[in-house]
């Protein structure tokens, strides 16, 4: 890898991305970087093809390292997830490298969607991977 390569993007990429998210049009980044907007667009659509790659790769990974999963139900309380993920960790012989307050915050802001106040209104499943970690999606 180049030493300018940022991970699966390419310098150029890099570049277009870091002048999108500062606000900059495709036409500002394009006269920027003295090129067209079309070329600022294919650069843009395969730099965010890059980072779908990578997000998916992590999930692989993750997948791979986990010691076991749960879902945590709809209907489910808030304050009993904690003991949920702890109690399946204690099976699976991981020791947790999360406390409650952890645990109970990414579910209240990891999946804010499945999530109502105080209650599981969709589904979420937990990995609790094999170095303790714990990642939390939507099923």
């Amino acid at each position: 890898m180049g030493q300018d390569q940022r991970g699966h993007l390419s310098p150029q990429q890099y570049k277009v991305l870091k002048l999108r998210v500062e606000g900059k049009s495709q036409e500002e980044t394009a006269e920027i970087l003295g090129t067209t907007r079309q070329n600022i667009s294919l650069i843009e659509r395969r730099a965010h093809k890059n980072i779908e790659k990578a997000e998916e790769t992590i999930t692989a990974y993750k997948e791979l390292m986990k010691a076991t999963s749960i879902i945590i139900k709809s209907d489910t309380h808030l304050i009993d997830v904690p003991r949920l993920v702890v109690d399946a960790a204690d099976e699976a012989g991981v020791r947790l490298r999360a406390d409650f307050t952890r645990i109970y915050n990414e579910f209240k802001f990891i999946v804010p969607n499945n999530v109502d106040r105080t209650k599981v209104v969709e589904p979420i499943k937990v990995l609790i991977l094999k170095d303790g970690d714990i990642v939390v999606t939507p099923v």
